[in-house]
């Protein structure tokens, strides 16, 4: 396990390095130059306020160095200065990522509970009508976009039937439990078929398993073997690809956070894409690529705890 998590760290730090680079790169070659909208009025661009803000901005030096700067303050906690806000990108973030980490883990908490269920339901009764009926109406849901879905909910449900409010993350505690239910369920539902069917087909391979026929050879009760030993040796690809699908969330929030006006990540990302604010897309895109690899990195050294086959196997390999 100590060799795993070093490889795995080890991993992370390389990936990290390559994704910060593109992501500052991408910002660099992006169309558009910042000084511009640094200055803002148009009066000011006089050749020496232009070559003031360049200056000021490390905007003067290569690209390498202008990186070399970025990633040193990104090291201390330091993104930079917003354009648009001219605030640290810092503070920014982190009135932010909690909103949309509330969101993330009411969805995930969602995702989990409904599709689990729904993949043993279906696994259970594989063949019959409500396997056929889960199975169509979790695609079906699936290939719904989430911006879509969004809009029918806030539609329905807040408009119509006010059962929710129309947008915002509410305050604290049930507040805003209350108010993200409607987003939540928005981030969730796309995922739902992903997990069902995982739960579905890994259970349905279980139950072939010698050690299940000998549950059942031994007069132990249908449910108990689904539950003990069918569930329970199906978890490996089911948590596995909940980790992926909750990873993934934090990034479906942009068009969440949008539809619903909720403060988060996700609609500062948007904003800061349609104002050219480089340094908070930078900083947004990074956090991304950081919370997507801390969950999958998470699984990965969980997983050999909830099965020691994988632990085996990862150690001779």
């Amino acid at each position: 396990m100590v060799a795993l998590a070093f490889r795995k760290l080890a991993g992370m730090v390389f990936t990290l390095v390559i994704a910060s680079f593109i992501i500052f790169a991408a910002m660099y070659a992006a169309p558009g130059d910042p000084v511009t909208f640094l200055i803002g009025n148009p009066e000011n661009l006089t050749p020496e306020r232009i070559a003031s803000v360049r200056a000021q901005y490390h905007l003067d030096e290569p690209m390498l160095v202008q990186y070399g700067h970025w990633a040193s303050g990104v090291l201390t906690g330091d993104f930079g200065q917003s354009f648009q806000y001219h605030q640290p990108v810092s503070a920014l973030l982190a009135a932010r990522v909690p909103i949309t980490l509330s969101l993330v883990a009411y969805a995930a908490i969602l995702l989990t509970v409904i599709g689990i269920g729904l993949g043993v339901m279906a696994a259970v009764r594989r063949g019959k009508a409500v396997d056929t009926a889960i199975t169509g109406a979790t695609t079906l849901a699936a290939s719904i976009p989430s911006f879509v879905l969004g809009i029918a909910f806030v539609a329905l449900f807040a408009v119509q039937l006010r059962w929710f409010p129309v947008a915002g993350a509410g305050t604290a505690g049930f507040d805003r439990v209350y108010a993200l239910t409607l987003p939540a369920l928005t981030l969730a539902v796309t995922a739902l078929a992903i997990v069902s069917r995982v739960t579905r087909q890994s259970m349905i391979e279980q139950f072939s398993s010698e050690h299940v026929e000998a549950a059942r050879a031994s007069g132990l009760r249908e449910r108990y073997v689904v539950r003990d030993h069918v569930l329970r040796a199906a978890w490996g690809p089911i948590i596995t690809m909940i980790a992926l699908v909750i990873a993934s969330m934090i990034a479906g929030t942009v068009a969440v956070e949008t539809v619903f006006g909720i403060s988060g990540v996700g609609s500062l990302l948007v904003d800061a894409i349609n104002t050219h604010d480089f340094p908070v897309v930078q900083a947004v895109l990074l956090f991304m690529v950081v919370a997507y690899m801390i969950v999958t990195t998470i699984v990965d050294l969980l997983l050999p705890v909830l099965d020691p086959r994988i632990g085996r196997r990862a150690v001779s390999a």
